[in-house]
C-alpha cells in the first residue's frame, strides 16, 4: 500500500469534508531511544505534511545534531529544544497535527527517559490510543511495561505495539514473534480490549506509511492505514452530565454566568440541573459560547451556562442533572503515579486538584505498591520517582468526583506539594474509601507524625546572644514566610509545642557571641555562630533549615 497526497479539485468542497473527519489523538511512548520521534518524523514526511522550507532545515540540522549518518534525521522534527538535540533525546511532550483522507491526528511524541515519565502521563492523559515502541534489539524494556500500565491506569483501550528498528535484525520473523510473545504475556494483565501488533522501521519507513517489501511474512496493515482504519468510536463516554465549573462570569448587573468545559453528557436550556456540593437546583435558561447562543451543548465544548434562580455556586463546584447521583465526600482509593524524587510521605499535608476543585488533604495509608515489571502488589511505607500505588487520599472539604473508569475529567486528580508548589503525583479516582472509624488500624499519632502533616520536622532552635529575643521574633516571621509553623517559646514551654510537630526557637541572652543550636529529638544537627547583622542571621538560619532539609 502507498500514500498519495489527495487532490484538490474545489477548495470548498475539500474544506467541507476535511471539517467532517472524526479527530483521533495518540501517544507515541516507550522505553529510551525506541525512535519515537523518527517514527513521527518519518509519518509527516512519508504522508506529505512537511513544508519545503521545514525539510531544508532538518536536512542542514541533521549535519549538527543528527544521529543518523549521512540519512536525514526526521527525529528533530518534533525534538525541538536545544537540550534535547544535543542529547538525542526527548524531554518534553511535544505535539503534531496531521491528516489523512479519513482522520485529523493530533500526536503527543512523549519522553521515554525514566526521569520524565511525568511528561509522558500528562500526554496520555488526553489520548485514545496509545502506540508502545519496542527496539527489536533488546525487547520490553521497563520503561516498556510502565508506559503500558500508565496508559491502561489513565484508560487508554487501543494499543499499537510498534516492533521498530527491524532493519537492524534483518527483518526477521523470529525476532518479532518472540518480542510479540513476550508483550502478550505482559499486557494480559491489563484491562486493554484492542492490541495491535505492527513490525517496522521507522528510520527507512518499512511499514510506517508504506507497506514493507522486505518482511512479506507479515500480512497486516502498515501504522497509518491501522490508525486510519481504528473503531474508537466505539468507546464511549459517561452519558450523564457533568460540568465543573471554572468562572463566574459576571459583567454587569444583568447577567451571571458558569463558565466551563462540559465533560460529560449533553446540556440543553431548558434542563433541571442540580449544583454540588450545595445541593440547589435550577433550570438552564441559556448556553452561551463565543458564536452566541447554543441549542444545546457537548462535552468537550468551552461554554457559558445562564439559570433561572439565582443560586450560589463558585469556582470549583460541579452542575449536574437534578436527579443524577455523584458520589461527595471527603475520601476516596485513587491510583497514584509518584512524579517527583522527594518521596511520598505517608501523612503529610499535600495540595489536591481535582478539575476546577482546589483543596488541601493527605495520603493517610498506601494500600499496595504495583511492582511495573510483574503487577504483583506489595506493601510500601512510601513512593519514590514513578512509584505506582494504590492510596488512600482524606480531603479537608468534601468534593465531588467520578470513578476514573467512568470520566477522565472528573475522575483524575494532581498532587502538589505546598511549600514548593511543584506537581508532584498524579491519580486516577478507583472508588469512594470506607470511613476512617472502619479502618482495622488507625495510625499511631506520634509527634513524627504531627510534624509530617505540618510538612516539616520539630526542631528546637536554640538562638543566643545578646539580641537573642529579637533574632528569635525575626526568625520566627522569617520561618513562618517560608511556609514552616514555628513558634517562639521559653525553654520550660517547649517540650508540648515539640510534642505537636511545631519548630520552637528558644532565646538565651547568655554570651556576648551569637549562636545557632538546632536539635531533632535527641540528636543535634549542627551548633553555629552567626553573622552580626540581624537580616544576615535570619536568613543564615532559613538557609541551614534548607541544606538540612527541615522543611517540606
Amino acid at each position: 500500500m502507498s500514500y498519495e497526497a489527495p487532490k484538490i479539485d474545489n477548495i470548498e468542497d475539500y474544506l467541507r469534508q476535511h471539517e467532517q473527519k472524526d479527530m483521533l489523538r495518540f501517544i507515541t511512548c516507550g522505553s529510551v531511544d525506541d525512535g519515537k520521534s523518527t517514527l513521527i518524523g518519518r509519518l509527516l514526511h512519508d504522508s506529505k505534511m512537511i513544508f519545503e522550507d521545514q525539510l531544508a532545515a532538518i536536512t542542514r540540522d541533521s549535519t549538527r545534531h543528527g544521529t543518523t549518518g549521512e540519512q536525514v534525521d526526521l527525529a528533530l522534527l518534533v525534538d525541538g529544544l536545544q537540550s534535547e538535540r544535543e542529547q538525542g533525546i526527548t524531554i518534553d511532550v511535544a505535539y503534531r497535527f496531521f491528516a489523512t483522507d479519513h482522520r485529523k491526528y493530533i500526536i503527543a511524541d512523549t519522553p521515554g527517559h525514566e526521569q520524565y515519565t511525568r511528561n509522558m502521563a500528562t500526554g496520555a492523559s488526553t489520548a485514545q490510543v496509545a502506540v508502545l515502541l519496542i527496539d527489536a534489539r533488546y525487547g520490553v524494556q521497563v520503561q516498556t511495561r510502565r508506559h503500558s500500565f500508565i496508559c491502561s491506569l489513565l484508560g487508554i483501550r487501543h494499543f499499537v505495539i510498534a516492533i521498530n528498528k527491524m532493519d537492524l535484525v534483518d527483518f526477521s520473523q523470529a525476532r518479532y514473534d518472540e518480542i510479540k510473545q513476550e508483550y502478550e504475556a505482559f499486557v494480559a494483565q491489563l484491562n486493554v480490549p484492542d492490541v495491535r501488533y505492527v513490525p517496522m522501521s521507522a528510520l527507512t519507513g518499512d511499514n510506517v506509511v508504506h507497506a514493507s517489501e522486505k518482511m512479506p511474512w507479515f500480512q497486516g496493515e502498515p501504522l497509518l492505514a491501522l490508525l486510519d482504519h481504528l473503531p474508537v468510536d466505539r468507546d464511549e463516554p459517561l452519558g450523564r452530565l457533568r460540568l465543573p465549573v471554572q468562572y463566574v462570569n459576571r459583567p454587569n448587573l444583568n447577567f451571571r454566568g458558569y463558565c466551563g468545559t462540559l465533560a460529560a453528557g449533553l446540556l440543553k436550556p431548558g434542563q433541571a440541573v442540580r449544583a454540588l456540593p450545595s445541593g440547589k437546583t435550577s433550570t438552564v435558561k441559556a448556553i452561551v459560547a463565543w458564536e452566541g447562543e447554543l441549542p444545546e451543548a457537548h462535552p468537550g465544548q468551552a461554554v457559558t451556562v445562564t439559570l433561572n434562580d439565582e443560586i450560589d455556586i463558585s469556582r470549583g463546584d460541579m452542575l449536574v442533572a437534578a436527579d443524577d447521583d455523584m458520589d461527595m465526600g471527603h475520601a476516596f482509593m485513587a491510583h497514584l503515579v509518584w512524579m517527583h524524587e522527594q518521596p511520598l510521605q505517608v501523612g503529610k499535608t499535600y495540595d489536591f486538584k481535582m478539575g476546577t476543585t482546589f483543596t488541601s488533604g493527605t495520603i493517610t495509608e498506601i494500600r499496595h505498591q504495583i511492582d511495573v515489571n510483574t503487577l504483583e502488589k506489595g506493601p510500601a511505607d512510601g513512593l519514590t520517582l514513578n512509584s505506582i500505588a494504590l492510596c488512600r487520599l482524606q480531603l479537608t472539604r468534601p468534593v465531588a468526583f467520578d470513578r476514573y473508569r467512568d470520566c477522565r475529567a472528573t475522575g483524575s486528580l494532581i498532587v502538589i506539594d505546598r511549600l514548593t508548589n511543584v506537581t508532584v503525583g498524579a491519580g486516577m479516582v478507583d472508588d469512594i474509601a470506607e470511613p476512617l472509624s472502619a479502618q482495622a488500624q488507625l495510625p499511631e499519632i506520634t509527634a513524627e507524625a504531627r510534624a509530617r502533616r505540618l510538612g516539616q520536622q520539630a526542631v528546637r532552635v536554640a538562638l543566643s546572644g545578646p539580641d537573642a529575643g529579637a533574632l528569635a521574633a525575626l526568625v520566627e516571621r522569617v520561618l513562618f514566610a517560608a511556609g514552616a509553623l514555628p513558634a517562639v517559646a521559653a525553654e520550660h514551654d517547649a517540650a508540648p509545642l515539640l510534642a505537636a510537630g511545631l519548630i520552637v526557637i528558644v532565646p538565651t541572652e547568655a554570651g556576648a557571641e551569637r549562636r545557632l543550636q538546632l536539635r531533632c529529638g535527641e540528636r543535634d544537627i549542627m551548633v553555629s555562630s552567626l553573622p552580626l547583622s540581624l537580616d544576615e542571621a535570619a536568613e543564615q538560619v532559613l538557609t541551614v533549615f534548607r541544606e538540612h532539609r527541615l522543611l517540606g
